[in-house]
């Protein structure tokens, strides 16, 4: 599932290419066609992420709530002035990347900023026809966006969106005033294992299961850890770590938790993926730091991963 500095750029995306437009809203699949029916002709006027939760703005105060779940990613297309990324979400397509090059053109293995084969851009003549089931997309002047299996895509008035993030916890890449200490005594409050509690949108919003895991490793916390048990201090490096992380995400494009000397390359200025995470996906392996074997387990319905060796209560 895309986590927090996924959406997070995303709702940056979208301000940078669409903010001020009078978008063409469909739906091409048809299952939010009323719901497009509502937004079509209107002014994007913001767009707004938090945690896992992205919100897009319109001048006769309706918002696009999307929540992409598991499976659901944005598709962006348009001419060489349209700054947005290929796709993000998940599953992307095999050589798309969340980043921009150094001059901060679309990079992508695919596809140039038109839409085309790679190489020199065409001329644009406006989107192209749907592929799959996209399910709203989203069209101005000089570019377009496609949504495909979002768990959540609806119309809903700004009281209805306000009551979404009334919800849940604090968001680490919001970080406003009182939200480390509402973390800090949320987490403190309940004997559930700390583990789970990161992934507690109510406690926290944004965290998923490559942050959760990679956070523990780094503050060398025991995952079965109940919250009752752990110290003030304690909770309030994890917050720290976890804005730190998220907002390192939010600038790289990819979650990074390994610092450059855990790299074969530091030069390049990034990891290859293999060497990007302490525990995440290396089940079986020795841990960079202590050489114990990284451990496996389902917690919550969703796969945990550890180091027994670093990670001990």
């Amino acid at each position: 599932m895309p986590e927090g500095h996924s959406v997070h750029r995303l709702a940056r995306q979208f301000g940078d290419v669409f903010a001020g437009e009078r978008l063409a809203v469909s739906s091409p699949q048809g299952r939010f066609a009323p719901g497009a029916a509502l937004l079509d002709g209107h002014v994007l006027t913001g767009s707004t992420a938090y945690g896992k939760h992205l919100f897009l703005e319109f001048d006769h105060g309706l918002v696009l709530h999307v929540h992409l779940g598991l499976y659901g990613a944005w598709d962006f297309g348009g001419d060489s002035s349209f700054r947005g990324a290929s796709s993000i979400g998940a599953p992307r397509k095999v050589g798309e990347r969340e980043i921009y090059d150094d001059g901060g053109a679309l990079a992508t293995g695919d596809s140039d900023a038109s839409g085309g084969a790679s190489g020199s851009p065409s001329p644009y003549a406006g989107p192209p026809a749907p592929v799959g089931a996209v399910r709203v997309r989203l069209a101005g002047g000089h570019g377009w966006a496609d949504l495909r299996g979002a768990t959540t895509c609806e119309a809903i008035t700004e009281a209805e969106a306000a009551a979404v993030t009334a919800r849940l916890g604090p968001d680490p890449l919001r970080n406003l005033p009182g939200d480390r200490d509402s973390f800090v005594s949320g987490v403190r409050a309940k004997r559930t294992p700390v583990a789970a509690l990161l992934m507690d949108q109510k406690l926290i919003a944004g965290v998923g299961n490559v942050y959760r895991a990679e956070l523990l490793f780094r503050q060398r916390l025991d995952p079965w850890l109940p919250g009752t048990a752990l110290p003030a201090d304690a909770a309030q490096r994890l917050w720290d770590d976890t804005v730190a992380m998220m907002s390192d995400g939010v600038r790289d494009g990819r979650i990074i938790t390994t610092p450059p000397r855990y790299w074969s390359e530091p030069e390049a200025g990034l990891p290859a993926p293999e060497e990007a995470h302490f525990v995440y996906r290396r089940q079986g392996l020795d841990c960079r730091d202590c050489g114990t074997a990284v451990a496996l387990t389902d917690l919550g319905a969703r796969k945990l991963y550890w180091c027994t060796g670093c990670q001990q209560a």
